[in-house]
């Protein structure tokens, strides 16, 4: 694989030291592990090479991997989600959070400051929440395998919506003309930012693609 080229693929991520399966695209597998969850969307996602779609060490094992080929790969924290940094461990004033009306629940994920973090403690008034992300200075584990490369403008964009949008991939509907993509997605509602980021990524990943529209279709 090369920088720019659209595949699905399938993966197990675990934690190296435990064994604990942190992420997976394989249904059957979280039934097994009973880890299985009604909530999510199982099965084969898209990756653009180089677009920041996983973590480097992933998008490097890739680039190395033909259609069809499975691997097990070791990456280092550097190459994942970073070392930790107790940087990254701050104390705030409880009235911070209820100013803002959060429960101070130490173990509980919040998000303040537009960052997301994780409460360890709250003594005194002061509570401590770590913004590390969960998975920084683990070592990871993956298992991968390359389903399909994408080759096809319409099909490119197609994933591209599914990967940010999650929608059903028979209720996306896309037409080509000319340089300009028009895309439905039917039955949801996709949030403006959303939609630019699509619209973003379509235009620099999508050969020959400079216009993004999205349809809005509303039946009386």
């Amino acid at each position: 694989m090369k920088s720019g080229d659209f595949v699905y693929i399938d993966y197990i991520g675990r934690i190296k030291d435990s064994g604990e399966i942190f992420d997976l695209t394989k249904e059957d597998i979280a039934k097994k592990e009973g880890i299985h969850n009604e909530k999510l969307k199982y099965g084969p996602v898209p990756v653009v090479v180089d677009a920041g779609f996983v973590v480097e060490g992933l998008n490097e094992a890739v680039k190395e991997i033909n259609i069809g080929d499975k691997k097990k790969i070791v990456i280092e924290p550097e190459k994942a989600f970073g070392e930790r940094s107790e940087e990254l461990v701050k104390l705030i004033p409880e009235a911070r959070f209820k100013e803002q009306g959060i429960d101070v629940v130490p173990g509980s994920n919040i998000m303040i400051n537009n960052l997301r973090g994780r409460i360890i403690s709250n003594d005194g008034g002061r509570v401590k929440v770590d913004f590390n992300h969960p998975l920084a200075g683990k070592i990871l584990e993956y298992e991968i395998e390359i389903i399909q490369e994408i080759k096809e403008n319409i099909d490119k964009i197609k994933a591209l919506v599914y990967y940010f949008t999650g929608a059903d991939k028979e209720k996306i509907d896309v037409q080509v003309k000319e340089k300009t993509a028009e895309i439905e997605v039917k039955e949801m509602n996709v949030r403006r930012e959303v939609r630019e980021r699509i619209a973003a990524q379509i235009t620099k990943w999508v050969p020959d693609i400079e216009i993004v529209k999205f349809i809005d279709i509303f039946k009386v």
